[in-house]
């Protein structure tokens, strides 16, 4: 499936989501998403790495290695493409809290996404991610951006490596969030 967005993410989370030490992505959205907030529009799409607003105390001690100053202001480089495993809408502060271990937000960067504009909720998307064979690198138009969750995509991504995580590792996680997330709690469709 050839993504035809790219999804904007602070870099230190795409960097985790590239290399394997994450593969859970917790979600509200921007400040000019829809009325209704974040959605999970795209099942295949780019990691947009953005530095806009990304905040180190809301990061995860083992994830702020990945921090890192803007290295090419006003150039996007994509260099991963991300497939959702599966989404789950998550309207429990204390079982979003409890998704901390299994990503790179830490427990006040959650609440602070659980509360987002005074309506209790947030998306987890469990990624399988994969290096694009040949990164690209485009300059940011105008139109990219702002802050919107979905930039789309003007030209293709072309062919990608094996995933960074194997679907064995994929499935363990899934049955440990799962787990933690409970039986009540509805899947989203994920086609």
């Amino acid at each position: 499936m050839e993504p035809t967005s790219a999804l904007k993410e602070w870099d230190a989370q795409c960097q985790a989501l590239a290399n394997g030490s994450s593969a859970l992505l917790l979600r509200k959205g921007g400040i000019m998403e829809t009325h209704e907030g974040f959605e999970v529009e795209h099942r295949a799409f780019l990691l947009y790495p953005t530095f806009l607003h990304q905040n180190p105390a809301e990061l995860r001690l083992p994830f702020q290695p990945l921090l890192r100053p803007d290295p090419a202001p006003g150039l996007i480089h994509f260099a991963t493409s991300a497939e959702v495993v599966q989404v789950w809408r998550i309207e429990d502060l204390d079982v979003a809290l409890s998704l901390e271990p299994f990503q790179a937000l830490n427990v006040q960067a959650i609440e602070r996404r659980f509360h987002y504009r005074n309506r209790p909720w947030l998306h987890a998307l469990l990624l399988r991610t994969s290096p694009l064979a040949t990164p690209v690198s485009v300059p940011e138009t105008p139109e990219m951006l702002g802050c919107v969750s979905w930039v789309p995509l003007f030209q293709p991504a072309g062919p990608t490596l094996a995933p960074v995580c194997s679907e064995a590792q994929l499935q363990e996680l899934e049955l440990q969030l799962q787990a933690r997330l409970g039986p009540g709690l509805n899947r989203l469709p994920t086609t």
